[in-house]
Formats: structure tokens, sequence, C-alpha cells
């Protein structure tokens, strides 16, 4: 029974390894369209973010049977648990990709590259998705920590961002429709950045049994 039952959760692991590489396709699939202004690779982004939302179901679905099946231990709890908090937040940064290259679509071929800290940005973020799934493959709490920390840096840039198109706009009042666009992608990057930092600490929460929240 429990050959069968460690089975069944080196399955979840490769699961939630597979949906993390996706997560980190999209992301980077919207980033370059935005970088190179190219609106036919944004429109791409959507039906590879379909993915993401089947693996949701079916690692939901792989985790109700362990639980409903099988008799966990507390590691075991605490594994499942984390998958099922880390999957909504995979599926979020999947919908945020593809609000980032819907926007895209109203650029008129223009990039991001006229605000720097953007592209910054996009690549703090990316790098961030990239940091937590290799922090859950290697089951490292350092490395999830370090995930952590970089969201500083992508919070950072944003505030640098917003100060950028504030002063876009006030200098060139006929182009803001574009600086708002470059804003609100930038809001997603930053909302992508919150949820690695989510994953980084369901991983923490996974191996060690402590979650940041306990007792808050």
């Amino acid at each position: 029974m429990r050959s069968r039952f460690d089975q069944q959760l080196a399955l979840l692991n490769r699961e939630l390894i597979e949906m993390g590489a996706l997560c980190e396709e999209v992301i980077a699939a919207a980033a370059k369209a935005l970088m190179e202004g190219d609106t036919v690779l944004a429109a791409q982004v959507t039906p590879r973010a379909a993915g993401i939302d089947q693996k949701e179901r079916d690692i939901e679905s792989l985790c109700l049977k362990l639980l409903l099946q099988q008799q966990p231990v507390a590691s075991d709890l605490r594994q499942i648990s984390a998958a099922l908090k880390m999957i909504t937040d995979m599926e979020r940064i999947g919908d945020q990709a593809e609000d980032i290259a819907e926007i895209i679509g109203f650029l008129n071929g223009r990039s991001g590259e006229e605000c720097a800290f953007v592209g910054h940005m996009a690549r703090a973020a990316i790098s961030m998705v990239t940091g937590s799934v290799d922090a859950f493959v290697r089951q490292d709490v350092t490395r999830a920590h370090q995930v952590i920390a970089k969201d500083d840096v992508v919070d950072e840039d944003f505030r640098k961002v917003k100060a950028t198109l504030i002063d876009w706009i006030a200098q060139r009042p006929d182009d803001g429709e574009y600086a708002l666009d470059l804003l609100m992608i930038a809001k997603y990057l930053e909302r992508i950045g919150d949820h690695a930092v989510n994953l980084s600490e369901w991983v923490e929460f996974s191996v060690t049994g402590v979650h940041k929240h306990d007792g808050v």
C-alpha cells in the first residue's frame, strides 16, 4: 500500500514540475512579446496557458485521491496541502501572463523597451518563478528564501516604473494610453512576483512544516 502511495506522490511531484514549467513558458513568451512588440507571439500565450488550467484540474484530482484513498502521515499531508496551494498560485500566474499578452495587442506594435524598468521587472519575475519551481524540485529551503528576497527587487522596479510613467504622462499627455497600458503590465508582473513568493513559502512549509503566516 505504501509503495503505491509513494508512486502517486512521485507522480504529484512530476505534475507540479510540469505545471511550473508551463508557467515559465507563458511568462517568458509574454515578456518576449512585450519587449519585441510581437503581437503574433502574444496571441500564442492564451492557448499555451490552457495547459496550465488542465494541469490544475489534474493535480487537484490526484491530491483528492491521495487524501481519500490512502492513509497519509503528517509529512505526506504537508506535501499534498502545499501542492493544492501551489497550483492555485500557478494558475493565477498563467492568468496574469494572459492579461499581459492581451494588453500587448493594444500597443500597436510598440514594445516595452521604451520603459527600461518594465523589461528588468519582467526578467526578475521570470527568475522568481523559475527559482520557486527549482526550490520545489530540490526541496531547497535556502533557494526558496532567495526567491522571497528577490521580491524586493520586483517591488522596487515597480516603484520606478510608476515614477517613470507618471513623468511620461506629464510630458507626453497624448501618449498617456500607452503609458497606462505599460503600468498595467507592470502591475501584473508585480503580482506574478507575489505568486512566486507564495510558491516558495509553500515549498518551505512542505519541507519544514512551518509556514510564514502560522500564528499570525
